[in-house]
């Protein structure tokens, strides 16, 4: 369990202002200019030494992916952009940062633009945040009026402009490529890669796309040290991260918790337990819509990390839990999520544009039970065709739910469709 000394996000419940005098009063912009003295590499090598990895759902190694820009500013200057784009459904922890905690994002996308060279930085918010972006834009008002940001930001002798940007609310545009058309005023499509943003990304600039959350943290962990951070929660799984839970449970919360707590103290703890009791448990979706559900079974004994969780099937993701309990009709909730993957698929490459609509139409039928038991191998093994063949991770994310439902309860599809003969027959 997480010490209330080692949290990170002191007001994500919005108990203080966010404004910020009462930011600096949570230690917020103390020593700014000091943490960058040492050099744009001693600060990437900080959040490197940290372990800190992705907090948008991949968990990709923060301090590597800044890495990779070019350590040289040339011809092309090199740009920092943060997806505020939160659109994943069971996810609200970047909308809590931007409400209650702004100013640690904004001294954040300071420090990471130093650390990768880059004097601007954007921050793309999902257009409808309109309180979330209005609350953001009046801390970067904040911050430049006190002197924070623009010519020798913090008295850092470093320049850095900061700009907010409302994007039109797709949420394809999660994905980084896309999130960068978007930006540059195009359609919200993923690009081809290589080049990868580093090498070519905003105007064709060195670009490194970060999640609100990994931003919002680097400040912290540089002022407390990266042996502090890397000291939390298990190997190569390190740190503090906010979990949300929501779903079937008593006190659906928000909560700051160390990696690898184990699923069930997480839910127990915080979220005042599973409606009914932990055995009225039937399933947990541990990191938003897009990661394999997980049985009770599984969740009696599972922790709450990239690595434990991969190894059983599923993924950390945005920590988005979804707990539902014996009352839910899991096909039903799985054909609901295909039908949002269905409607936000870009249409750009073939597997997933045709692949969505024709997973969501089966799941449909397979709600009714208007199915033969022969087709559900036939929907996993369309899940296969779209999974790994798509530009971007949405065709990953739409198969994911299904393929998770027939691993686990392929017994409940069988007995629908068993059902619904049986009903024709007496008929």
């Amino acid at each position: 369990m997480l010490a209330d000394k080692d949290r990170i996000f002191t007001n994500i419940y919005g108990w203080e202002s966010p404004g910020l005098e009462a930011a600096k009063k949570r230690g917020d912009w103390s020593r700014t200019a000091a943490l960058m003295k040492g050099g744009h590499d001693a600060v990437v090598e900080g959040v490197k030494a940290s372990g800190l990895r992705g907090r948008g759902g991949a968990g990709f190694p923060t301090g590597l992916k800044w890495s990779f820009m070019p350590k040289e500013v040339k011809d092309r200057p090199h740009y920092l952009v943060v997806n505020a784009d939160e659109s994943e459904p069971g996810t609200c922890k970047d909308r809590d940062i931007l409400r209650h905690e702004p100013h640690k994002l904004v001294e954040g996308c300071l420090l990471a633009g130093f650390a990768m060279r880059a004097n601007a930085g954007y921050i793309y918010v999902r257009g409808e945040f309109y309180n979330e972006a209005a609350a953001l834009q009046k801390a970067v008002d904040e911050a430049y009026a006190a002197g924070l940001l623009g010519k020798n930001a913090a008295k850092s002798g470093w320049d850095f402009d900061l700009y907010v940007h409302r994007g039109a609310g797709a949420y394809i545009c999660g994905e980084e490529t896309a999130l960068i058309e978007s930006l540059e005023g195009k359609k919200g499509q993923p690009r081809l890669k290589p080049p990868f943003p580093a090498g070519a990304g905003l105007y064709g600039c060195p670009t490194t796309v970060n999640n609100v959350e990994t931003i919002a943290v680097v400040p912290t962990i540089l002022r407390r040290g990266p042996d502090w951070f890397s000291g939390l929660g298990r190997e190569n799984n390190t740190g503090s991260k906010l979990f949300c839970i929501s779903g079937h449970v008593n006190n659906p919360c928000n909560v700051e918790e160390e990696m690898g707590i184990p699923l069930k103290d997480l839910i127990e703890k915080h979220a005042g337990g599973v409606r009914g009791g932990w055995d009225n448990l039937m399933a947990i979706i541990p990191g938003g819509s897009s990661t394999p559900l997980m049985p009770k079974s599984v969740c009696d004994d599972i922790t709450m990390d990239f690595d434990a969780l991969r190894s059983a099937g599923t993924g950390l993701g945005t920590a988005g839990v979804i707990v539902m309990d014996k009352s839910t009709d899991v096909i039903k909730a799985i054909a609901r999520l295909s039908y949002f993957y269905k409607h936000e698929s870009c249409g750009q490459c073939t597997p997933c544009r045709e692949g969505t609509g024709w997973m969501y139409r089966m799941m449909d039928r397979l709600v009714r039970g208007d199915a033969d038991i022969s087709e559900i191998d036939v929907l996993e093994q369309v899940t296969r065709q779209v999974e790994g063949h798509t530009i971007c991770a949405l065709g990953d994310a739409a198969a994911w739910p299904v393929q998770g439902l027939i691993k686990h309860f392929r017994h409940e599809i069988e007995d629908r469709i068993a059902a619904r003969r049986s009903a024709a027959v007496a008929e």
